[in-house]
């Protein structure tokens, strides 16, 4: 499978990928090669990537525990003190094996060590596959705010190989799923189509591609996120906020990435056609494919007031003012629309019926 190259960074797809890696370890010439896991990937799949490095090289396992909740600035001071430890220096390389708590954190440690140290990306699972891998974009949340702290910084290449998803249950899936379902709806509605109805096991590495394919082409054209780069987070304003307020909340379980981001799809989905004027059948088409991949959650009065004030915290926000990223229709999106507080909730009450 062809790789998808960017300015300053590669995707390399299953067997290309160690190809790829073992010629970059070969030339560079690293002083230790260190690599993050967390107990879930040390377990299952460092066993896998190992025994395809040929060359022996000065290897370290680091390990952190896996959770959003250990996406913070503590462990990245765990890591910045092992690295220090073990006498990382400028001239060493941080490979980082996992999910995106472990690419997004990984990808800061790498960049603030020692005012920066190479790294490379090896996503495993179908969510990093897709999107937290690929970008650039590294950071750790600010308690249970997501991603408040971090940096745009390329890795030198990033490694998808679909053999990693057969350490994953379905639930973990579903999460990734739900990003490649997004990537349909602001860019492409045939995409949108395909995904929507079901796909084949055989079908995963093309998708997986394609998916990386259109977020690739919006990262080309705005690297850092000034306008058009804004239009992946259709459905995260919301979204990020849900699984905020899930993480802290001792009522409710916690919602992996993409189940908060599925329910913030519907949400500004509805967003969209009272102020964009999305169509009532694309709105209904966004609904139903949402409702048979993922759990409707229920949410009380005060889960919405508590998620609404959390909206001040995200990202896209500028002079004060809350921005969204809607629908004029499946595949063309809207940037920067405000919303009124009395709409969100309104929102809510559709996803709720």
């Amino acid at each position: 499978m062809k790789s998808i190259t960017s300015e300053s960074c590669s995707v390399h797809f299953n067997e290309f990928a160690f190809v790829a890696l073992n010629d970059h370890l070969e030339n560079a010439s690293y002083s230790k090669v260190f690599i993050l896991v967390d107990e879930n990937t040390h377990e299952h799949c460092l066993p896998k990537f190992m025994p395809a490095i040929e060359q022996d090289y000065d290897f370290e396992i680091i390990e952190i525990e896996s959770g959003e909740e250990n996406k913070n600035i503590s462990t990245c001071t765990r890591v910045w003190e092992v690295l220090s430890e073990l006498n990382a220096d400028r001239k060493s390389i941080l490979i980082n094996l996992g999910g995106g708590v472990i690419t997004d954190l990984g990808g800061f440690v790498a960049s603030t060590y020692k005012r920066g140290i190479d790294f490379i990306n090896v996503p495993t699972t179908l969510l990093a596959m897709v999107d937290a891998s690929v970008g650039g974009k590294t950071g750790v949340d600010l308690g249970s705010l997501k991603n408040q702290v971090g940096v745009i910084n390329q890795p030198e290449m990033v490694l998808v190989v679909s053999d990693f998803l057969n350490t994953l249950d379905e639930r973990q899936l579903q999460s990734g799923f739900a990003e490649m379902l997004k990537h349909g709806l602001i860019q492409d509605r045939s995409y949108w189509n395909t995904l929507k109805n079901g796909v084949d096991a055989k079908e995963i590495d093309q998708l997986i591609h394609h998916s990386v394919t259109i977020k690739n082409k919006v990262v080309l054209q705005d690297p850092t996120e000034q306008g058009l780069r804004k239009i992946l987070n259709y459905g995260h304003t919301l979204g990020h906020a849900i699984e905020s307020y899930f993480l802290e909340s001792l009522e409710h379980e916690s919602l992996l990435h993409g189940e908060a981001i599925a329910i913030g799809m519907v949400l500004e989905g509805w967003l969209s056609m009272q102020l964009q004027g999305l169509p009532e059948e694309d709105l209904i088409d966004i609904k139903n494919t949402f409702g048979k991949r993922y759990p409707t959650v229920s949410f009380s009065k005060k889960d919405i007031d508590t998620i609404i004030s959390l909206l001040r915290f995200d990202k896209k926000n500028s002079h004060g003012n809350i921005n969204f990223v809607l629908l004029n229709q499946i595949g063309d999106p809207a940037l920067d629309v405000q919303i009124e507080e009395k709409l969100l909730h309104g929102a809510f009450a559709y996803y709720s019926e």
